[in-house]
């Protein structure tokens, strides 16, 4: 015989218990012939009560499925992803990983489908972090080319600057320098670069704001007609960054080849930012430890491309670019009249060994370094400019396109007529060893004194007398070292 379980109130616990044996505390079994007895209402109470139990359990049942459905699909999606590219989503992260599938299509271990995701996550971070503008699935690049003055970093700037997808700078730390004043060595000198790097991050993170601190006069609603060789950078002077000219507007650094109106702000970092890669060069920053947490910081994918030159030529055309500065090393290279003070000697000396000391971290290779440095003689790429371009694309990870080809092929062949202080249009194969027949010799000498250490390094060879020195058919260059292959 069926029954029926029903609680019961406090008020009828005593008279159920008298009435119905079977009533326990707050709980009564009733015979199924009494069900017939109770009230409609409590018929129609369970009947729905029943019917809405039915439903919640199919309803259930339904989204259970359609998850588990869900689920699989994005799983099988995922793994057959993971399947076809994993060596893609290996260099597009600089990683080593590659998942070796098993028989069965499958990953072979859940350590394996592990790392498969987290390249997979790591991926898409560098795309959604930066906007990629011209629709390029590639990572991110941020370089940096490292240099110092009068070594043909304009020059080789110009293979970064003519590739339309890098949004390029040049020497904006400048505003910097001009600024803050630093005396030099000690505490000055690593607050210099502190300042230097601090302000380098933001820049490659599109952050151009950070320059409005710097700027003389500071710029008025983010606008600036001041902002140091403007024109040197493809990507302030094109639309929508060049805005229409203002005739009232004095613009000291202006575009080269069209009319702008001041320099937006806002604008030219929204530019950098729809732009696939970031670029910028500097003449400012020596100290290459100082860069480790620029490295490190995750939401950059930085190349530091360092340039070097033979420091007998550097001096040579610092002498001749900045000829106010060098009036005592003329004077005593040419008259032997006004001795060399110590102090300048010192100076030159110092120099080259921050070069050296920059550069043999590098080439060093820590951890951190790994992967992310260049080393580059300005005499290699000027030998070879197309084959040296190459390979700093190469190891920055960037496509080379075919205007960078054409631009480097216009402005390395040309006639010496049209060749200037400051200019990158240039027969570089004529012009690298150029400085060899206007130095003294005993200007070479004090060089080669000071800087031995450095020239040793890069493979600058010591001339042992004025008819070396003058000679061509000597190179003053060594082969590129192994080492230098990064």
């Amino acid at each position: 015989m069926l029954t029926l379980l029903l609680p019961i109130g406090r008020a009828g616990k005593a008279l159920a218990q008298d009435t119905f044996p079977g009533c326990k505390k707050d709980l009564c079994v009733f015979p199924m012939e009494i069900r017939c007895a109770l009230p409609q209402d409590i018929r129609e109470l369970l009947h729905c009560l029943k019917m809405r139990s039915k439903y919640a359990v199919l309803l259930v049942f339904v989204i259970s499925l359609v998850i588990i459905e869900k689920e699989n699909n994005f799983i099988s999606r995922v793994s057959d992803k993971l399947k076809q590219t994993p060596q893609a989503l290996a260099e597009a992260n600089s990683t080593e990983v590659s998942p070796t599938p098993a028989e069965n299509g499958s990953l072979a271990s859940l350590q394996e489908l592990d790392a498969a995701f987290s390249q997979l996550r790591s991926h898409l971070y560098n795309i959604t972090l930066q906007l990629a503008g011209d629709g390029d699935p590639g990572p991110r690049r941020h370089v940096l080319l490292m240099a110092t003055t009068r070594t043909g970093s304009s020059f080789v700037g110009e293979f970064f600057n003519q590739q339309g997808s890098i949004f390029y700078l040049f020497e904006p730390l400048w505003h910097v320098e001009k600024t803050v004043t630093f005396l030099p060595g000690g505490a000055s000198a690593v607050g210099s670069a502190l300042v230097y790097r601090d302000v380098l991050k933001q820049l490659l993170l599109c952050d151009l704001y950070i320059l409005e601190n710097f700027i003389s006069p500071a710029p008025e609603g983010h606008l600036t007609p001041f902002l140091f060789r403007r024109g040197s950078s493809h990507s302030l002077c094109e639309e929508p960054v060049c805005t229409p000219s203002t005739k009232k507007v004095f613009e000291k650094y202006y575009c080269k080849n069209r009319r702008c109106g001041p320099l937006n702000i806002t604008l030219a970092a929204e530019a950098c930012r729809r732009k696939q890669h970031v670029a910028l060069k500097t003449v400012r920053i020596r100290q290459l430890e100082f860069l480790q947490p620029l490295v490190e910081d995750p939401r950059l994918d930085l190349r530091i491309i360092q340039l070097v030159r033979d420091p007998r030529a550097v001096l040579a055309s610092r002498m001749v670019a900045f000829s106010g500065k060098y009036e005592t090393w003329k004077k005593w290279a040419s008259e032997g009249e006004a001795p060399l003070r110590e102090e300048e000697v010192q100076r030159l000396r110092g120099n080259c060994e921050s070069i050296r000391v920059s550069a043999e971290l590098g080439l060093r290779r820590p951890g951190w370094l790994r992967g992310r440095y260049m080393l580059v003689r300005y005499e290699d790429v000027a030998r070879a400019p197309l084959q040296k371009a190459r390979e700093m694309y190469r190891f920055a990870g960037l496509p080379l396109t075919p205007q960078v080809e054409e631009w480097i092929g216009k402005n390395t062949q040309a006639p010496r007529d049209s060749n200037g202080v400051y200019s990158t249009c240039k027969n570089s194969s004529e012009q690298f060893d150029k400085w060899r027949f206007s130095m003294p010799f005993k200007l070479a000498q004090v060089v080669q004194d000071a800087c031995a250490p450095a020239m040793q390094l890069f493979g600058y060879k010591l001339a042992s007398s004025p008819t070396a020195l003058a000679n061509r058919s000597f190179s003053l260059l060594e082969e590129a070292q192994p080492a230098w292959v990064t």
